[in-house]
């Protein structure tokens, strides 16, 4: 199952392209500020789950390959994290850096043979992934207290300091997830980018000039999973309470449906598609029964219309103007 993805190198330059999405983030989070707090909820939400796309869109997107399975990623961080921040009295911060760093060790581990797969085997390999790891979740009981779930998670904090309102930690997220988008775009624009655009072009080409196509893939499995555990993580501090559901295949759904209508390959695809993905269903509620149905409507609509996704729009206007300038 290889992704046939065009990931061409953005120019490296400032431009309104990379200017506008950030004012666009900026604008809604303080539109979020002046709301209630459902709906700052809401936007938080969105803004982890645009941290966790982005991971998993650099290793579909950039690198070409399917992976079902990181979710399980964010199981790790999420119930690392609350363990360690509430039963040992870990500082929320340093408890999601410790998860992520036991993640990356995971996703080496799994990684390393796993990704010799290729295909539909590797997507139902990473799929059996997340499924071992949410059986964990529930029948482990004695860690993870199963269905019960685990509550009394501190906020997001360090050294004392805790954002103890929700907005406050609205504001960390964004920051986060801009953050999140930051490395991986400079990340995309390097050598080690050109690799992974190389793989996605194909393997077999990228082998001819000499890219390691095993360590490269596995370097990117190990980011994404990053991505995923920093997004558990930061679910787990902002609600501050988890269960086994949290990290099903209801993750895995969504964020595919996030990552493919947002654009999958580009740098802002998957903190648009997130944000759509979260906002649309309680823009739509007021249709009552006829809200699923709405819903439905609208994705296909923009998955027809658009798609390369929305982020891919820029493309089309792009190539569009420069038509009419040629012309002119």
């Amino acid at each position: 199952m290889t992704s046939h993805v065009t990931t061409s190198i953005e120019p490296s330059g400032i431009r309104w392209q990379s200017i506008l999405p950030i004012v666009a983030v900026l604008a809604l989070a303080g539109l979020g500020l002046v709301s209630s707090d459902y709906i700052v909820t809401v936007l938080g939400f969105a803004f982890i789950y645009a941290i966790f796309c982005t991971g998993l869109n650099f290793f579909m997107g950039y690198t070409g390959q399917a992976s079902f399975g990181q979710s399980a990623f964010a199981a790790i961080g999420g119930y690392g994290s609350a363990i360690l921040s509430t039963d040992y009295g870990w500082e929320p911060l340093l408890a999601l850096l410790a998860t992520m760093v036991l993640s990356g060790i995971a996703a080496v581990l799994v990684g390393y043979p796993t990704l010799r797969l290729r295909g539909h085997y590797l997507a139902m390999a990473t799929f059996a992934l997340g499924l071992i790891v949410y059986e964990i979740t529930i029948e482990w009981t004695a860690l993870t207290q199963g269905y019960m779930g685990y509550s009394g998670i501190p906020p997001l904090g360090i050294a004392g300091f805790a954002l103890d309102t929700l907005k406050h930690q609205l504001v960390a997220l964004v920051v986060l997830s801009l953050i999140g988008v930051g490395i991986a775009a400079r990340l995309r624009q390097s050598r080690f980018g050109r690799a992974l655009a190389s793989i996605a072009g194909s393997e077999s080409a990228a082998q001819a000039l000499g890219v390691d196509i095993a360590r490269y893939k596995l370097i990117a499995f190990v980011i994404a999973a990053l991505y995923a555990s920093a997004a558990g993580s930061l679910f787990a501090h902002f609600v501050g309470f988890i269960s086994p559901e949290i990290y099903g295949t209801t993750m895995v759904i969504q964020s595919f449906a996030m990552l493919y209508l947002g654009g999958i390959g580009t740098m802002w695809g998957p903190m648009i598609g997130a944000i759509i993905v979260s906002i649309l269903p309680e823009a739509l509620r007021g249709l009552k029964e006829m809200q699923d149905i709405a819903y439905t409507a609208v994705l296909i609509f923009i998955l027809i219309f658009a798609p390369r996704g929305l982020a891919g729009l820029s493309v089309l206007f792009r190539r569009a103007h420069g038509r009419v300038q040629e012309k002119a």
